[in-house]
């Protein structure tokens, strides 16, 4: 009943201890799922995100979220190694009349086109930085009217497989 109506529970070193250390783990699973080695498109092991993590001294707020810390991480990460958002895949589909208007507006926000289609409609398959994606998605709504189509077909473009050794 004391807690209840005080609204403290004390947690001891220990449960917290064991609590950052989780959310430690945590972002750096978030962080080696998202990002590759931007030379070789594949991504990191956790084990080697949290090593670069302790590296930089990075310490873990309780209250924030493991997602927010994560984007935080990469981007302190980035000044000391090559690491980068693993890109998303996506496809659009325009009609005609706004097709050659919106992909200049697109332009500067996608960073490779794969395949670009132009029959009755423009269709672009091409990779765009995650962070990017809610701009995208938005322009495409408004400039086509609900016309256009944007469909991820990736959500991270990492090379798979073994490694050649030379």
């Amino acid at each position: 009943v004391q807690i209840l109506s005080k609204g403290e529970l004390q947690v001891s070193d220990k449960e917290r201890h064991t609590q950052l250390e989780q959310m430690f783990r945590d972002i750096a699973t978030i962080v080696a799922d998202k990002c590759v080695n931007p030379e070789t498109k594949r991504p990191y092991t956790v084990i080697l995100i949290e090593r670069a993590m302790k590296d930089i001294h990075y310490s873990v707020k309780p209250h924030k979220s493991t997602k927010q810390q994560a984007l935080e991480v990469i981007r302190q990460l980035k000044e000391t190694m090559q690491i980068e958002r693993a890109h998303m895949r996506l496809r659009f589909i325009l009609p005609a009349k706004e097709g050659k208007k919106l992909k200049e507006k697109l332009k500067p926000l996608v960073k490779v086109i794969e395949n670009e289609d132009f029959h009755d409609q423009l269709e672009i398959v091409c990779l765009i930085d995650p962070g990017c994606f809610r701009e995208i998605d938005e322009l495409v709504r408004s400039e086509t009217k609900g016309r256009g189509m944007l469909e991820v077909l990736n959500l991270k473009d990492v090379e798979e497989g073994d490694e050649k050794l030379e």
